[in-house]
């Protein structure tokens, strides 16, 4: 079994549905400061011991968003490509109702969408048994770009924090999903100079700055980013190893690692995506003076998004939260690392003080 310990977890539920043979597991994590918020991911090869991980991340990510969520995550072990999905997924609602909403909150993660929390809300009847719904149920869909809203906060802090500002400011993005997309549209709409994407196909580079319309453009039109017109194309490799003022990996996890972390010299790193740099290897980079906004603290909008959502705000109220707390948060977490020296320390420390004193409270 992985990691047990003081904070967790607290339950860890295993599902099977013989009619549609839905193989499935609720890790909720701890429940301190609220209902175990986290995903729910379809995959294959989904295990255990990877939804145990993915429960404690989103434990001290909702701890240092500052909202009462306490942390959980489900796998759902299907071929999204092949399965039925809402037959699966209602399947899956029905056997952990009575966790939801009071212990468990799910929302939308690897291969589900705004529509595979509606199905959850329908089967329940109840349309606060998930988050990240349609908008016509009452939802606030992470199609919004919640998240790349929250990444461009952080990223606008952490350039504040060195002594420089967003206007001008040079900028490297890998990935052009939804986050990488929403990241993109409001760094460039602060003045920064988006200079590199990727996608799967390459990285689009233009030393003069890509223009964010013409970058959707090209992605809608052509299925990639590398056809942006005028634009130079460089193997995806080639992307964290470009001297920008940001980087900002977006998509996959683990991309910078201890093969390529000493080719990097941009001057922030902004972790949009889960899990893009091993702990030990960010630290190493820091130690090179290249600050590192981790992603439990840059990538928390989604989750600050669906709190919203839990409450029946609104999108204007959405984003405005969105701002106020990862500002507030990224910016008290870079000030306790100039005492501690390591930012991924310092936003667990705040993170475990936040939780242990809710536990206490609660005299667990």
């Amino acid at each position: 079994m992985e990691k047990v310990d003081e904070f967790g977890p607290e339950m860890i539920l295993q599902v099977y549905d013989q009619k549609t043979g839905m193989r499935g597991v609720t890790v909720i994590h701890n429940t301190a400061l609220g209902p175990g918020k986290g995903g729910i991911r379809m995959q294959p090869d989904v295990t255990i011991s990877e939804v145990m991980g993915l429960a404690e991340a989103m434990t001290w990510k909702n701890a240092l968003a500052g909202i009462p969520f306490g942390g959980a995550k489900s796998g759902i072990v299907a071929d999204p490509k092949t399965v039925d999905k809402e037959a699966v997924m209602r399947a899956f609602a029905r056997k952990v109702a009575k966790l939801i909403p009071d212990v468990y909150i799910p929302g939308p993660d690897m291969n589900t969408t705004e529509k595979e929390m509606g199905y959850i809300a329908d089967e329940l009847h109840n349309r606060k048994a998930a988050t990240g719904k349609p908008e016509s149920m009452g939802g606030l869909p992470h199609e919004l770009g919640s998240t790349g809203f929250g990444v461009s906060q952080a990223t606008k802090v952490g350039l504040e924090h060195i002594g420089s500002k967003v206007d001008g400011a040079t900028i490297a993005i890998e990935g052009f999903g939804n986050v990488g997309t929403f990241t993109a549209k409001h760094l460039s709409s602060w003045g920064a100079k988006i200079v590199a994407v990727s996608d799967s196909k390459g990285v689009a580079y233009l030393e003069g700055g890509l223009d964010y319309e013409m970058l959707m453009k090209a992605k809608a039109e052509k299925g990639t980013v590398t056809a942006y017109p005028g634009c130079k194309v460089l193997p995806g490799a080639d992307l964290f190893a470009l001297r920008v003022d940001v980087l900002i990996p977006g998509a996959r996890p683990n991309v910078i690692n201890e093969s390529n972390m000493s080719a990097i010299r941009a001057r922030m790193i902004v972790e949009a995506a889960n899990i893009p740099i091993k702990h030990a290897v960010e630290a190493d980079i820091e130690k090179r003076g290249i600050l590192v906004v981790p992603d439990i603290i840059a990538n928390a909008g989604g989750v600050i998004s669906s709190f919203v959502e839990h409450i029946g705000g609104t999108e204007e109220e959405m984003f405005q939260m969105v701002e106020e707390k990862i500002v507030s948060n990224t910016r008290l977490v870079l000030r306790e690392s100039q005492r501690i020296g390591n930012t991924r320390e310092a936003a667990m420390k705040i993170a475990k003080e936040r939780v242990r004193h809710a536990m206490n409270a609660k005299k667990y």
